[in-house]
């Protein structure tokens, strides 16, 4: 299981916290310090689509006019900050966030 995130991101330590604690296997890629690559950003995109870009953030707000009318890819390339996370790859299937629905599809009982 690879988490993508921040290192930085309380959610993402959250996420990371659970999920070893219910004894899986995980990997965390921070994604400002090992950026993703174009294959892999794009297969995110294509689970994703626009949802990948966090829209709310600080960072987002922050990027010029430009960017905030571009493709998630370049946003994402752009600042890697903007990318809503975590990202969780668990073998073939992917989740965003760590809501209720993610942790009862993760977490056991």
């Amino acid at each position: 299981m690879i988490i993508y995130g921040l290192s930085t991101c309380a959610v993402c330590q959250r996420a990371r916290k659970d999920l070893e604690a219910a004894g899986k296997n995980v990997d965390f890629r921070d994604v400002r310090s090992d950026p993703l690559s174009e294959a892999e950003l794009a297969e995110l995109i294509s689970e994703f689509g626009d949802r990948l870009v966090d829209r709310k953030s600080n960072d987002y707000r922050g990027l010029n006019d430009w960017l905030k009318n571009s493709e998630a890819e370049a946003q994402i390339e752009a600042q890697p900050k903007v990318m809503a996370r975590p990202v969780i790859r668990d073998q073939d299937t992917f989740y965003l966030g760590w809501d209720a629905a993610v942790q009862s599809a993760l977490l056991p009982g």
